[in-house]
């Protein structure tokens, strides 16, 4: 259903974040909306809005695994931020908790994930006395070795669907979704 009226949150169905066939709910695909995440528990965890909710849920469930478990969304037929923003800004002040999408981890939810943050001691002393070519390599590996920890993470979760990685970014330690 796409409308443009301000649903309540708490009117909206749960929907599971991944189906019985371990993939995402495919009626989100290039769709513009406004959704809420949901733990385990059903708490609140972020409120955002996208121009391919698909999309955007895909990166969520990448970054937060152990928190997206439950969604509410709204589809918009007027894909205007003005409309979207206040769709979003009703939910959260409709939710007595603060989601991460008002708090300091909101970029664990939209950034690229940091690699960089897990090296160990004796990766930053190479790193550091390493050249450019010497530190790529390092900060190559040391994404990819986070990327197994998300792939290991993401499989336990039950997910299904292919996930690929952007290997630009994994030179510079980072990982985000491949478009």
């Amino acid at each position: 259903m796409m409308t443009t009226d301000t649903p309540s949150l708490v009117s909206l169905e749960y929907i599971p974040y991944l189906d019985e066939d371990g993939q995402l709910p495919a009626q989100f695909s290039g769709k513009v909306g406004v959704y809420a995440i949901f733990d385990k528990d059903k708490v609140l965890q972020y409120v955002g809005y996208s121009r391919d909710v698909d999309l955007s849920l895909k990166q969520h469930i990448v970054r937060q695994a152990t928190k997206c478990y439950w969604l509410k969304v709204h589809l918009s037929d007027r894909p205007s931020r003005t409309i979207l923003e206040s769709i979003k800004d009703a939910w959260i002040s409709e939710n007595s908790a603060s989601p991460a999408s008002l708090a300091s981890e909101s970029a664990q939810w939209t950034d690229p994930i940091d690699a960089t943050l897990t090296m160990t001691v004796e990766e930053q002393s190479s790193y550091k006395a390493g050249d450019g070519l010497i530190q790529d390599k390092l900060l190559k590996n040391i994404a990819r070795r986070v990327e197994q920890q998300i792939l290991a993470q993401l499989s336990d979760r039950g997910l299904k669907m292919p996930i690929r990685f952007n290997p630009k970014l994994k030179e510079k330690g980072l990982l985000d979704l491949k478009q």
